[in-house]
């Protein structure tokens, strides 16, 4: 009896249970009207992307949708190729506000990359429809408005790399890809490096694995694929520079020499030799002040002769001071003009009528940098 009274009281809160979701599922309202009128962009309106500005943007913004009982709506706007019904967007992104907000601004960077998933190639203008998907719930209404942008890619990659390395018979490190040469990032997309090439091949690459995306250059074109760059003749050390953004190399230069300027003789009074990883150094420089009225001048900075040029490397401090407990970031080399004198740094007092051995550092791994060490 006992036994039969706990069963009946568990039937009777299970029916309490289903009777209660019942009513709550009754309760909850998800109907919503469609998204109004789209208002910004205007359609059919022509946008020239420029993904490299950080700061180029659209932004898009719509009469937001109803719903029937109160309670949040969230938005995405979506994007599809032309005469396409949004049934497989090729790209959505939620609202401003966490997609509340009836608005959201959309980078020139992540329109680019819209306009690529549509189909629109580099150097080409194309259309893409967008719309807005409103939702409560598990309900959504795409909006019954669609206007369409027509997108003007730049010469240049959707989605630029976040890294990039060397990597071949032609490089330092060899075609052992998990050794390849990272490059330094100079700006979002643009990447450098100083290196030695032989004869062989070479490769771009985003990963150290064979994962990466692969890229090579024709001409002074980046494309990306697994074709290969060839070099010829002796191993050489080089400046390269590539921008993604308008896939182009910038500068592939041999660096023929590197001298130690000496400002107030206006001349180059030593040279280094390159040794690896980006690196030159010196053999023994003998050092003498210059003699004015005033004093002994002690300034100095680096000239580069590269095939297309000389570049100098000398101190962001236009006017310096002694390098005696000066920190680290008092040796790093930035480009300068040929000033005589200006951006130069100073050599410690202790190096007059000595020898010294200078090595300039110019290594993707951290600050471009160099030292001076007394004999």
């Amino acid at each position: 009896m006992k036994n039969l009274k706990i069963v009946f009281v568990l039937v009777l809160m299970a029916c309490i249970a289903l009777s209660s979701c019942k009513k709550d599922e009754k309760a909850l309202n998800e109907n919503i009207s469609p998204v109004g009128a789209l208002n910004l962009p205007v359609n059919q309106v022509a946008i020239k992307l420029t993904p490299s500005n950080v700061s180029a943007a659209q932004q898009f913004k719509w009469t937001g949708a109803t719903p029937e009982d109160g309670g949040l709506i969230l938005y995405e706007v979506a994007f599809d190729k032309e005469g396409g019904n949004f049934s497989n967007p090729v790209f959505k992104i939620v609202s401003d506000g966490a997609g509340v907000q009836p608005q959201v601004t959309i980078s020139h960077k992540d329109l680019t990359k819209i306009a690529a998933l549509a189909g629109i190639n580099s150097s080409s203008t194309g259309k893409v429809n967008w719309t807005v998907i409103a939702s409560k719930a598990s309900s959504k209404k795409i909006g019954q408005e669609i206007r369409t942008l027509q997108l003007e890619r730049p010469a240049g990659f959707a989605e630029v790399p976040t890294e990039l390395y060397l990597t071949g018979s032609a490089t330092e490190s060899g075609a052992d890809i998990s050794k390849a040469i990272k490059l330094k990032k100079i700006e979002e997309g643009v990447f450098e490096v100083y290196t030695a090439l032989k004869a062989g091949t070479y490769q771009l690459t985003d990963k150290q694995s064979q994962s990466g995306r692969m890229f090579f250059t024709e001409g002074t074109l980046i494309k990306e694929g697994t074709s290969s760059i060839t070099v010829s003749g002796s191993a050489k050390p080089y400046y390269l520079k590539f921008d993604f953004n308008v896939a182009t190399v910038v500068d592939a230069s041999e660096v023929q020499s590197v001298g130690l300027y000496m400002s107030a003789y206006g001349t180059e009074i030593g040279q280094l030799s390159y040794t690896s990883s980006g690196t030159w150094q010196s053999g023994s420089i003998p050092i003498v002040f210059y003699q004015f009225s005033w004093g002994r001048d002690e300034r100095y900075k680096f000239a580069l002769h590269t095939s297309s040029g000389i570049r100098y490397m000398g101190s962001s401090n236009v006017n310096n001071v002694s390098p005696v407990g000066q920190s680290a970031s008092y040796f790093y080399l930035n480009a300068v003009t040929n000033d005589q004198w200006n951006n130069t740094y100073k050599f410690n007092p202790s190096a007059d009528n000595k020898n010294i051995t200078a090595m300039v550092n110019l290594g993707a791994s951290g600050p471009y940098t160099h030292t001076i060490t007394t004999q």
